[in-house]
């Protein structure tokens, strides 16, 4: 098996993007992707978002990587950790913390760098292993046949890693738009496949921090895995066919697919989200005294609420903070279970929205 030399992504002629094709699902994909940022910027608390989707993207990126675990399983887990056997969905909530991890600090810092990089893959994995220093890894497809070998030497990786740093930073370096350019850096870091474990996930969650730094988002909120997942089998093609055949347009045109579902799926959740929040809130508000924003908050940034996490965000005591949940649960907003002796209470509405 012959293993071609990873070149610099700006060695790539730019002109060749330039198809009709292109072009126009590229259009398609912008137009979308905007309307999803400013859909975003519609619900007041950008928290309930980051929360709930980036759950839901855990989940897909996850499952891609044969993690697999339930909307169940994985809301009971982010309720009470020590209440939930297996590791699938203590993997899946380590994903979500990598990806708040890596949105800090393109926040605090406006650029995605190397270290922060390593910093989302240290808490994916929970180990500080870093890039890869042993030889020996390879890409095998479903028969178990090794398809791709990535780069060995710890030195090139290193210096790959380097160069795609700069080429993600440096806008200067390689000019077009940046919905190819996350196409491009998505392949090549998945080409490097710098580290033993998470590739996958670090490189999904790449994505979004990139469009994040890039302003075409404000929140991380355009998570591909649910498409991906959904086109599993032509995402590995299409990712060995760049190697194989120099397919760049074609592996572009899937990502821009990708963009262009993905952010219009997204804006209807969203959408469906905000009308049953504002549903909650009135209905709430004209039924109970104890109506308040922090309330609707923490009703939605959590699909599944407890006590303590209502006493912790509405300033209350238990007795209190108990009294506001059995009423909701009593009028229906709220569905009232139990796991040992500790009570929990899920959110009728928005459970229904991220399980459909």
């Amino acid at each position: 098996m012959h293993t071609p030399k990873i070149q610099p992504l700006e060695s790539l002629d730019g002109a060749r993007f330039d198809t009709p094709a292109i072009l126009k699902k590229l259009a398609e994909s912008s137009r979308l992707l905007a309307e999803l940022k400013g859909v975003a910027a519609t619900i007041p608390n950008q928290g309930i978002l980051i929360n709930t989707l980036g759950l839901q993207e855990a989940k897909d990126s996850s499952e891609i990587e044969n993690i697999v675990t339930t909307h169940d399983e994985l809301f009971k887990d982010d309720l009470l950790p020590e209440s939930v056997d297996g590791s699938a969905a203590k993997e899946v909530l380590r994903y979500r913390q990598a990806l708040r991890i890596g949105f800090a600090q393109v926040c605090e810092s406006d650029l995605l760098t190397s270290n922060h990089i390593l910093l989302i893959q240290a808490e994916l994995e929970r180990n500080n292993a870093g890039y890869r220093k042993l030889p020996g890894t390879s890409l095998k497809n479903s028969q178990g046949d090794v398809v791709y070998e990535p780069p060995q030497d710890p030195e090139e990786i290193i210096q790959l890693m380097k160069q795609l740093e700069r080429f993600i930073n440096d806008s200067d370096l390689y000019q077009v738009d940046p919905l190819i350019k996350m196409a491009l850096i998505h392949h090549q870091f998945e080409s490097i496949h710098p580290f033993y474990d998470g590739n996958g996930r670090t490189g999904r969650i790449i994505n979004v921090l990139y469009l994040v730094k890039e302003r075409l988002l404000n929140i991380p909120v355009l998570y591909l895995s649910n498409y991906i997942v959904r086109n599993k089998s032509e995402y590995y093609r299409l990712l060995q066919a760049v190697r194989d055949d120099d397919a760049w347009e074609e592996w572009v045109l899937y990502m821009l697919e990708a963009v262009r579902d993905t952010s219009g799926q997204t804006i209807k959740k969203i959408n469906e989200i905000k009308n049953a929040l504002y549903d909650y809130k009135h209905r709430i508000r004209d039924k109970h005294k104890f109506y308040s924003q922090d309330l609707i908050n923490n009703l939605f940034a959590h699909p599944y609420t407890k006590i303590e996490f209502v006493m912790r965000d509405l300033k209350i005591s238990r007795l209190t903070a108990t009294k506001y949940l059995d009423k909701l649960a009593e009028d229906g907003f709220l569905e009232k279970r139990k796991i040992g002796r500790i009570n929990y209470y899920i959110n009728t509405a928005l459970n229904q929205i991220l399980l459909s």
